[in-house]
Order: structure tokens, then C-alpha cells, then sequence
């Protein structure tokens, strides 16, 4: 039994209409009436002792219990029973009997002190006759959402299955083309890959031509520039003329080390000088004067490689699509596991026995206080962020259901939020009770880090039982 309908009970089995007076002692509820029969003697409720009848309420304390007092305040453990007729009935302690307070609605805790008491039981009654009018009316309410939610629930959890089986099959399918754009990616890059080598080769061969040309060219220059006398060779004593030539770099260039530029000779013609051209070039400077030139190319532009022909520019443009198409593909697969994958990943969350809960998912709600805005994304996680400016605090990551054992669904826990400074990690439990509107309504840290959240949803709300709020019946006296 929830707790309004026990409310409701406790309120609405006695009745504002006619009135039937039980005789018993003051200050006894109804329910011990049986204890209490005049004119037999009266056994203390704890057994310890048995007294005649007539020392029950004469303000002297006579069990250790207090029982044989219910209706003075001579035993200190004792209790008073409101009877309240029109409201709930209550115990007081036996203490404030008479103690020129009023405590019960109906007065009857005053009765010798005079104390100008008035009986507000009737009028008590009938606000909570309405409080819980408009309670049982959103229970009620609430409860035909959580019927719809349920059906939602139910039909959005059917076409979500029959998505996955189909998006099963078309992956298959997927799966297939994808093989098969690879097998003609891979069919294409090859002749690519060959043209693009045979490209590179005669490239490579032509800046080795070049190179050599241009070598040949200085080697011509320098063997001009040496022969001084223009004899058609260069003999030890003209190379000597280069100190730059020197291997030692003692500042001289000696006959000896100049004949070994040379090859050991004392002088080389043209032909053999390009023999040994490769001892000298390194370090040889030109005396003749710079020149001014037009801008040339610089090395790397003349080095650049050329563009590729017509053939091989058709296989790699057909390479190129065949990759193009195989990502395209490999891409919408992806896309597709990760649909999957998120779909079995909502499936597989307990939403409830009758999966009311599935409207919460991928929702979030907040509540602005006067300095934070906190944000509840039920399943996901809790977080709590300055109103002014800040960053974010995670409050805790969705841990699971930890209700009672009665029903595990009424708490939601979040845990391993950030952590506290030199304390333990931030949590959150989220108590949700009937409503009709999705909304959280309050928040608190009862203990450090561990913050406490208060929501409403028409998911939890129960079956209403018929209970008729028109006063009936007969009361207790």
C-alpha cells in the first residue's frame, strides 16, 4: 500500500457524520480498550503487576510501563492517545497532558488545566481531505501517462528490434560491397603503382642526366680557367695556383700533393682531367668574376618532376575513384555498426517492469538555483555548473537502481563523479516520486559529495484504489 492510500485510510475509516461513543478510560486508544474493562482488575500492559481497576488514571504511577496512566501525566513514560475525531488520531507524550498547551485537535489533552483550547480536528480534516483530494487526482493522472508511456515504450521497443534486424541484413550486404569496392581498389592501385614507378624511374634518370651534364660543364669551365697557357693541358704548377686545392689545408698546395690531384703525373689533358675531376671539384673556386645573370630555375625547379603522362594520369584517376569509393563504403559501415551498437546499448538498459521509463533516455532536465544550474540526464550522468561562469562538475555517471527491496525503481544512483578535494569521489542518488510532469523539483547535499536529487515522473506512479474521500460512517469516541 502506497503511502497516500495508507494516509487516506488512517484518514477516511472514521466518519464526520454521527457519532458512537466507546467507553473507556481517558487517554486510551481504541485498540487497547480490551486492557482496560472497570470493575476488573488491571494487569500492567508490560505483565509486571496487577492493580484494582480503580487506580487507572488516578495520577500516581502504579506500572513501570506506564499504562496504568494513559490519561494523566503521572508516569513519565507514558502515552496520551488522541482520539481527534474528523482527523487522524495521535500520541502525545503523557508529559504535556495538561501542561496548558493544546496538542490533540480535539482538546482532550487539556482537560484540567484551563486552557482555552479549540477543536480544529473538523477543520484539519477537511484540508487534508483536499491535499490528498489533489494527490490521489495526480496519482490518477499520472498513472494514465504512465499507461501511454508504457505502450510507447512497448511499440518503440518493436520497431527499435525490427530496426537492428534490418540494419543486420543491410550490413551483410554492406559487408559484401565493401569486399568487393576493396578487391577493385586494390585491382586498380597495382597498375597505378607500376606506372607511378615507371614514371619515378625516368625521372630519376633524367636528373641523374642532368646533373652529369652540368658537372661535365663545370669540369670543361675549370679545365679552361687552369690551363693557363692554353697549351691544351693543366699541368702541377698551374693547379698549384689553387691553394683552395690543398688536401692538408696547411696553406699550401705542394708539387707532391698537386701531383696527386692528378693522378701522379705533371700534367693531364682534357680526357684524363675528367678521370680525376672528382679529386678537385669539392673544393675548387672559380677566379673568374661573377657574372650578371638572368633569374634562372633554381635547382629544385629544374629537378621538379614532370607531369604524369596521359596513361598513367587515367590509372590514377581510376585508382583514385576505386578508393573514393571503397571509404565511401567503408564509412556508411562504420556509421551503421555505430547505429547498431548505440540501439543494443539502449535495449539493454532496465527500464523498468513494464519499461516506463524508456521516454527518460537521451533527455535531460534541469533546476536553476540561485548559484548553480544542475542538469539530470537520467541513465547518463548528473553534473552541476556555476550560474555565473564556471566549469562543469560531473555529479556522479549512471551506477543503477537502489530503491528498496519493495521496489528497486523509486532511486536512481550516480556514482564516480569528480572527485572532492581530499575526498571521496562525487555521487548522487535521485529520488523519484509520483507526478504529473517530468521535472526535478529540488536538490541538497546531505553529506559531503553525496548529493541528493529529488524528481518527479508519472513512471513511478501506481494503480489508484477506489477510496471514497466523502465522510462516512460512524467515529471513534
Amino acid at each position: 500500500m502506497t503511502c497516500i492510500h495508507l494516509l487516506l485510510t488512517l484518514v477516511f475509516a472514521v466518519s464526520l457524520g454521527s457519532a458512537v461513543e466507546i467507553q473507556r478510560p481517558r487517554g486510551v486508544p481504541l485498540s487497547k480498550k480490551a486492557f482496560y474493562e472497570e470493575n476488573k482488575p488491571f494487569t500492567c500492559l508490560d505483565g509486571s503487576r496487577t492493580i484494582p481497576f480503580d487506580r487507572v488514571n488516578d495520577d500516581y504511577c502504579d506500572c513501570k510501563d506506564g499504562s496504568d496512566e494513559p490519561g494523566t501525566a503521572a508516569c513519565p513514560n507514558g502515552s496520551f492517545h488522541c482520539t481527534n475525531a474528523g482527523y487522524r488520531p495521535s500520541f502525545i507524550p503523557s508529559s504535556r497532558i495538561n501542561d496548558g498547551i493544546c496538542d490533540c485537535c480535539d482538546t482532550t489533552d487539556e482537560y484540567n488545566s484551563g486552557a482555552k483550547c479549540e477543536n480544529t480536528c473538523k477543520e484539519l480534516g477537511r484540508k487534508e481531505r483536499d491535499v490528498l483530494q489533489k494527490m490521489a487526482e495526480i496519482t490518477k493522472e499520472g498513472f494514465l501517462l504512465k499507461q501511454q508511456l508504457i505502450e510507447e515504450a512497448k511499440k518503440g521497443r518493436q520497431e527499435k528490434q525490427d530496426k537492428v534486424t534490418d540494419m543486420q541484413e543491410n550490413k551483410k550486404e554492406l559487408e559484401e560491397k565493401v569486399e568487393a569496392l576493396r578487391t577493385v581498389k586494390e585491382t586498380a592501385e597495382q597498375p597505378e603503382k607500376e606506372a607511378k614507378e615507371r614514371h619515378l624511374k625516368a625521372w630519376e634518370e633524367q636528373k641523374a642526366a642532368i646533373r652529369l651534364e652540368k658537372d661535365k660543364a663545370k669540369m670543361a669551365e675549370a679545365f679552361l680557367e687552369l690551363d693557363d697557357n692554353a697549351d691544351g693541358f693543366v699541368s702541377v704548377s698551374e693547379l698549384q695556383t689553387h691553394a683552395e686545392l690543398d688536401p692538408d689545408a696547411d696553406g699550401t698546395l705542394t708539387e707532391t700533393e698537386a701531383q696527386g690531384l692528378i693522378g701522379g703525373t705533371e700534367q693531364v689533358d682534357t680526357s684524363t682531367f675528367e678521370s680525376v675531376w672528382a679529386n678537385i671539384k669539392d673544393k675548387y673556386h672559380s677566379e673568374a668574376p661573377p657574372t650578371v645573370r638572368t633569374p634562372e630555375k633554381s635547382q629544385d625547379d629544374e629537378e621538379a618532376m614532370a607531369p604524369y603522362d596521359v596513361d598513367t594520369q587515367v590509372l590514377i584517376d581510376a585508382a583514385q575513384k576505386a578508393r573514393d569509393d571503397f571509404e565511401e563504403a567503408e564509412k556508411a559501415l562504420r556509421e551503421m555498426d555505430d547505429q547498431i551498437g548505440n540501439i543494443e546499448k539502449e535495449l539493454s538498459f532496465d527500464f523498468g517492469p513494464n519499461a516506463e521509463f524508456t521516454y527518460l533516455y537521451s533527455q535531460c532536465y534541469e533546476l536553476s538555483t540561485s548559484e548553480y544550474i544542475y542538469r539530470l540526464c537520467p541513465f547518463n550522468r548528473v553534473s552541476q555548473k556555476p550560474k555565473y561562469g564556471g566549469s562543469e562538475t560531473n555529479l556522479g555517471s549512471w551506477g543503477s537502481w537502489s530503491g528498496p527491496e519493495n521496489n528497486k525503481y523509486l532511486v536512481m544512483k550516480y556514482e564516480h563523479g569528480t572527485g572532492c578535494w581530499q575526498g571521496p569521489s562525487r555521487s548522487t542518488a535521485v529520488k523519484l516520486t509520483c507526478g504529473k510532469e517530468t521535472v526535478v523539483t529540488s536538490t541538497s547535499e546531505p553529506s559531503r559529495c553525496e548529493y541528493l536529487m529529488e524528481f518527479t515522473t508519472p513512471a513511478v506512479c501506481q494503480e489508484p484504489t477506489n477510496i471514497d474521500l466523502s465522510p462516512h460512517g460512524h467515529e471513534e469516541l
